[in-house]
């Protein structure tokens, strides 16, 4: 509770909501990001995905701010003119000062207003804006460092719109908060300025840390032993490493993604975070309700014949016992765990050869690279499959015709003679066109640099070819997927719902967002205790291998032990019936409410509460509080692990397919999920805890 001109939360409908005291349409909210309309990287997921909770909660106060980029303006913006007359005026002052100032809606879920500047329309005042800088925090930018310098401009705009915000606010107060560095310098400028607002800064990575990282460093067990300004100066990055951890001091309340992150920050930026604030999704984007099983069933259909063709004249193994496994992601080789996945792929080919599986595992990685197109032999793969297909079809039509016409005369035909010459040439014809002298391609596209490629190179080192023998088989996809290809015409939600595992064995992961759209598709994954969504798993799930969060332990085990630990998972995965599979499933999509906005926005409701009491405390004063918490709250573990179909109830998904019958414990999906859906129903509280008091499992209230 805030005193004075009293600000409290209260729950409706469950979110938070302001009460009289002091409601929404008394405070303005700002979100800063580089990445508002312009996708760079997981950041605009998480405004994309936030924006319809927060836009619902705060109404026509709620504005982001970004770059303006003409091809994004088309596509993703509707314009119109400001409703709120501080923007208008803002934007009227600003753009008769010679800037370029756009205003709209984002068309997206929730349609927030946008305020978007023109960054090019504005660079002739980039030299006065460099000694701005200088006199407010003593940073310089590199001439040669062309980021930099637009992120200068960004954030000297966005401070002079704050200015102009604020001057005509008519007693509104003012909240930003401020999206990694990018968007740091308009923190700063405002800061130095004494603006009357009330500032958030959260980092969804670090600078230093992702370099370091990337340098293939023990990061985690060194954190306290680095010379932060010797490595930041050694890799060149000093002065955006300087502007980070300015905003960090001059922000109000700092915030991070993950507690991985939050450790990383206290030893790496030197303030401890005030408050976590979880990455969400909008989970009703994913939902399929019941539907979600189906929809598996559908797409692997779609992946199988993509595989039909790229395996052609070798496709001896059983499709209906094959796994898809993917990776997917930027193309950081260790950062994203394909140093350790190859590396263990490599030993379950072992294990699975070893212990004569007939089980075949399909690994896609979907990781962008410079690519010269497609390559010739993944092409023929899929024209042979068609021409097959066209084949198969019109000898079928004609085999249908003369087995109808000898039913109606009444007779058995003779299978020998329904098939004629003619049809057995076409037949031969088609089986020769499927004969290859080589093996099929562990690439989908010509690599540029194709003798360095990482991934390449390990697959060499390892060598899985994709031969005959090999239980596991690798397709490396080097662009982003998408419905109008015309190798894998799927788009990369498609895809995920088709696969059967997602593996994510990250090293460096602020959060972690393809686990997480796995898991609210209903896909297990695999990710590690690095990353945020792994931790918060492990916080919030008592079992999360039983709901198919397959966690790997890369903070306190060496990089070999670690990589026999996510073998053992594969291999124990690939040991799963098809019915142990469809429960994992249904339990790993239960989870999704873990992961919504509407739950985990209260964290971000928490720090602009806290920065309101830090940025105005004459007006408002918040009582010792904690953030919102979930001590006493997991999911429970599931009675039966592994999961057991043999005596599944009538309420467990049907299967098309033939399903094992397997001995075990019964398993009745409808008590799992109301169970469930009575641990997530109220995870979460804001509201502050006696000291002395425990609270106990129940007690939060929505």
């Amino acid at each position: 509770m805030l005193r004075g001109r009293s600000l409290s939360v209260t729950s409706l409908g469950g979110l938070p909501r302001w009460e009289a005291g002091l409601p929404v349409e008394n405070l303005l909210l700002f979100e800063v990001s580089w990445e508002v309309t312009n996708k760079v990287g997981g950041i605009y997921t998480v405004i994309q995905t936030k924006a319809k909770t927060t836009a619902d909660e705060w109404g026509d106060n709620y504005f982001l701010i970004g770059p303006y980029f003409e091809h994004n303006m088309k596509t993703q913006v509707e314009q119109c003119e400001p409703v709120n007359d501080a923007v208008r005026r803002a934007m009227d002052a600003m753009n008769k000062h010679g800037c370029q100032v756009r205003f709209g809606r984002w068309l997206i879920e929730g349609s927030p207003y946008v305020v978007l500047f023109d960054i090019g329309y504005s660079a002739w005042n980039l030299d006065k804006w460099k000694g701005d800088l200088w006199e407010a925090c003593n940073v310089g930018i590199p001439y040669h460092d062309q980021e930099a310098n637009d992120m200068l401009i960004f954030g000297s705009l966005t401070a002079w719109f704050l200015k102009e915000v604020t001057d005509h606010a008519d007693g509104r107060h003012v909240i930003v908060q401020f999206h990694e560095w990018q968007a740091g310098i308009g923190l700063i400028l405002s800061r130095a300025r004494k603006l009357p607002i009330a500032t958030v800064f959260t980092t969804h990575a670090t600078l230093l840390g992702r370099y370091l990282c990337a340098a293939n460093i023990d990061f985690y067990n060194h954190l306290d032993k680095f010379n932060i300004d010797k490595e930041a100066g050694e890799r060149q990055i000093y002065h955006r490493y300087c502007m980070e951890r300015a905003s960090v001091h001059c922000a109000h309340v700092f915030t991070t993604v993950s507690e991985i992150t939050a450790i990383e920050a206290e030893h790496m930026l030197k303030r401890k975070p005030d408050v976590v604030t979880p990455n969400g999704l909008n989970v009703k984007k994913f939902s399929a309700v019941h539907e979600f099983q189906n929809l598996h069933a559908m797409y692997k259909a779609r992946i199988q014949e993509f595989v039909r063709g790229h395996f052609y004249g070798h496709l001896d193994f059983d499709l209906e016992k094959t796994l898809f496994l993917f990776i997917a992601g930027r193309y950081e080789f260790s950062n994203k765990g394909a140093d350790i996945f190859l590396e263990s792929l490599s030993r379950l080919n072992f294990l699975l050869r070893m212990h004569k599986s007939d089980v075949t595992v399909v690994v896609f990685f979907i990781m962008p690279a410079k690519t010269n197109n497609f390559n010739v032999e993944t092409l023929k793969g899929q024209a042979v499959r068609k021409q097959l297909w066209d084949t198969a079809h019109s000898v079928k039509e004609k085999f249908g015709k003369k087995l109808y016409d000898a039913l109606l005369r009444g007779e058995i035909p003779d299978m020998n003679n329904i098939l004629d010459r003619d049809d057995r040439t076409i037949m031969k014809r088609a089986i020769f066109s499927t004969q290859r002298q080589s093996l099929p391609p562990v690439t989908t596209h010509n690599m540029i640099d194709d003798s360095t490629d990482p991934i390449l190179s390990t697959i060499r080192r390892i060598g899985l070819f994709n031969s005959r023998t090999d239980r596991v088989k690798l397709i490396l996809h080097p662009e982003f997927l998408s419905s109008t290809s015309p190798l894998l015409p799927m788009d990369y939600e498609e895809f995920v719902r088709g696969c059967h595992l997602g593996v994510f064995p990250s090293y460096y992961e602020p959060w972690g967002y393809t686990p997480a759209e796995c898991t609210v598709m209903g896909i297990p994954s695999v990710t590690t205790n690095l990353s945020g969504f792994g931790c918060f798993m492990q916080e919030h799930v008592a079992d999360p291998t039983a709901y198919g969060i397959y966690i790997v332990d890369r903070r306190f085990r060496s990089p070999d032990d670690s990589c026999n630990q996510l073998t053992q998972f594969l291999y124990g995965f690939c040991k799963q019936s098809r019915r142990q599979r469809i429960i994992q499933r249904n339990r790993t999509e239960r989870l999704s409410d873990l992961l919504d906005w509407r739950y985990l926005g209260r964290y971000y409701q928490h720090a602009r509460l806290l920065t309101l009491s830090r940025a105005f405390p004459e007006k408002f004063h918040m009582e010792p509080t904690s953030p919102p918490t979930t001590e006493g709250f997991k999911y429970p573990r599931p009675p039966s692990v592994p999961p057991s179909p043999s005596g599944s109830q009538a309420s467990s998904p049907q299967s098309s397919d033939a399903e094992d019958d397997d001995e075990g414990e019964r398993y009745d999906e409808e008590e799992e999920a109301e169970r469930d859906r009575l641990n997530i129903k109220s995870p979460f509280s804001l509201s502050h805890v006696p000291r002395g008091k425990k609270k106990q499992h129940g007690e939060y209230k929505n």
